[in-house]
């Protein structure tokens, strides 16, 4: 076809299929019809050309016989084949982003479905194992009796949150009533009655049956009314008064007592004040919402940010700590309406469980100078969910280094297994690798109760080669990945905290994962979902004081209510001390404790 004009090859430069095939069928037909000569013929092509432009047809609308492409000049075929290979690596482009846009949009269902109506767990219902091996310089994994003990033991959730359920032991009821007070309440039958039943003197007295129960006393509200002697010396007039206990805040009737059950209510048991101030009308005691923020606030300021000061600096003295923080709205903080703040958690390492401190700190915002400003002067491990301030300041200082959490890269690949179709899962590579992953911590868990220096050694021996092999495979199989969904962002997550995830492996005080501190904020994200948002600045700080002595006493088994009572009373009587060393006898883990504040 040498009468093809130049216009046909513009056209085809458009790439524009849906328009090209059309008037490449109406020009061909018109040619073999004969009847226009080479000039109408060109002119009526390009009149084709723009009315097909203007109508837009659809690709493929037409289907070429072999007579009809025989009649195409083969420059011609070849630009229309390249055309359509270009056109048909677009639509493969395309096809690729869809399925990954589909793959997300599922993702995102299923996991949805999954917060709403499944199990939080992460654990893998498959007891076997998988561990690793080289074959050929490459890592595959396989089944390994020597990664796989006791295949019928239950799966735990985390190393240190096992619950194996205790056998009922003799005498459980009695161990459980022994420290409480006891009420005796006699039954016995009159002689007329014994009488009647076995005759004159006919009966002998035999021990007791003795039955207990539990037996509950509602909360009551009493008025403590102080009498202070007051006395005058006769010859100067000089007056004195009698030692009395300090009042907690001038001119107001809250005692150690009232204040501590408001303390345990609000922030051990995550009641809002306005159910407080409810609960105390039916009592008796009238008492605002307000009065009690109020008490709230200033009695951590005066009393309990002495004793949360102290803490901070004992927190120091930990070679291993850890950290976490969460979302917290205020309503008054000087920013528009719905900003959020954050409540950060700093607490010791899990693997010091005789003397665990807890402290919670304000701050309005999410960046590195917080944690800059609160570990100045520390110097050790902090173990962090991967946060990406907390390597910042790993950066900047020598003495302090950052390890990662591997439950927060298990939960990535549960989060992508879940997406997978259930006939696919076990043949997945998020599947492999959460296997893996469970392998790990099944050789940590053995190692619970060996000493520091003990589970290095076990460290380095046993988990080390099976992280070193689960990391070639993360390596070797990442470019297999599509770039977006869940899976990609589970390999992406793994490999970027590589260097922090390996820390645990070099010293035996660093817990695999920072659970402890997620647990140390529930008990604050539980009663956030009850008030929603604290009103003021001082009333979040205080909440941070509060919060940190209530779970620094949970979790040294102490009972909160008592402790609360005990530092108010103790506390104010060393207001007036230079020496704050009184302290250490108030501390959660002091044999000096009161034996009523333990469990």
């Amino acid at each position: 076809m040498k009468c093809i004009p130049d216009l046909w090859i513009a056209v085809l430069k458009t790439r524009d299929f849906s328009k090209i095939f059309r008037i490449f069928s109406t020009v061909i037909h018109r040619q073999n019809d004969g009847r226009k000569t080479a000039a109408n013929w060109r002119k009526y092509a390009v009149s084709a050309i723009m009315d097909s432009l203007k109508k837009g047809v659809p690709v493929m609308a037409v289907r070429y016989t072999e007579e009809q492409l025989n009649t195409i000049d083969k420059s011609l075929l070849i630009q229309m084949f390249l055309n359509q290979q270009e056109q048909l690596e677009t639509l493969t482009t395309e096809a690729r982003s869809l399925n990954e846009k589909m793959q997300l949009v599922m993702e995102q269902l299923v996991l949805a479905n999954k917060n709403r109506f499944g199990r939080s767990s992460e654990k893998m219902t498959d007891l076997q194992q998988i561990s690793f091996m080289e074959v050929d310089g490459n890592i595959v994994f396989f089944n390994e009796a020597e990664a796989v003990c006791d295949l019928d033991a239950p799966e735990a959730e985390d190393l240190d949150a096992a619950h194996v359920r205790q056998k009922k032991t003799k005498g459980k009821k009695e161990q459980d009533m022994a420290g409480l007070p006891t009420k005796r309440i006699d039954h016995y039958m009159t002689v007329d009655e014994l009488t009647a039943e076995f005759g004159e003197n006919g009966w002998k007295q035999l021990p007791d049956a003795i039955s207990r129960r539990y037996r509950f006393v509602p909360a009551k509200v009493e008025v403590e009314e102080h009498h202070i002697g007051v006395y005058a010396g006769k010859a100067d007039g000089h007056m004195v008064k009698a030692k009395h206990p300090r009042g907690l805040l001038h001119g107001s009737p809250v005692s150690p007592t009232l204040a501590a059950a408001i303390m345990n209510g609000k922030y051990v048991n995550a009641i809002p004040l306005y159910r407080l101030e409810q609960e105390f009308l039916r009592y008796g005691l009238a008492i605002t919402r307000q009065n009690m923020a109020n008490w709230m606030i200033r009695l951590g300021e005066e009393y309990l940010s002495v004793l949360y000061d102290y803490l901070h600096r004992k927190l120091y003295e930990y070679h291993v700590i850890q950290a976490d923080e969460t979302p917290v709205l205020v309503n008054r903080d000087g920013r528009k309406a719905g900003s959020k703040s954050y409540m950060w958690v700093y607490r010791s390492g899990h693997m010091y469980p005789e003397k665990q401190v807890v402290l919670y700190e304000y701050q309005r915002t999410r960046n590195a100078s917080h944690p800059r400003e609160f570990l100045k002067d520390y110097s050790g491990i902090c173990v962090t969910d991967g946060y990406q301030v907390y390597h910042t300041l790993e950066k900047e200082r020598e003495d302090l280094t950052i390890a990662g959490c591997w439950v927060h890269g298990r939960r990535r690949f549960d989060e992508a297994l879940a997406a997978v179709p259930a006939e696919g899962k076990k043949e997945s590579a998020a599947w492999l690798i959460m296997k893996q992953i469970q392998a790990i911590y099944r050789e940590e868990k053995k190692l619970k109760e060996l000493s520091s220096s003990e589970r290095l050694v076990q460290r380095q021996l046993v988990i080390r080669p099976l992280v070193d092999a689960l990391f070639v495979y993360l390596k070797q199989h990442k470019d297999e990945v599509a770039n977006k969904g869940k899976l990609a962002d589970a390999f992406g997550y793994m490999l970027n905290q590589e260097k922090y995830l390996r820390v645990f492996l070099s010293d035996g005080d660093v817990p695999m994962d920072n659970n402890a501190s997620e647990r140390a904020i529930r008990g604050f994200c539980v009663g956030k979902k009850n008030w929603q948002v604290i009103d003021t600045i001082n009333g979040a700080k205080t909440s941070a004081i509060i919060y940190s002595i209530a779970e620094t006493a949970k979790a040294n088994n102490l009972k909160p209510y008592e402790y609360f009572e005990y530092l108010l009373t103790e506390i104010p009587k060393h207001m007036d001390d230079t020496d704050r060393s009184f302290l250490e006898d108030l501390l959660p883990w002091s044999p000096e404790l009161p034996a009523n504040i333990r469990k």
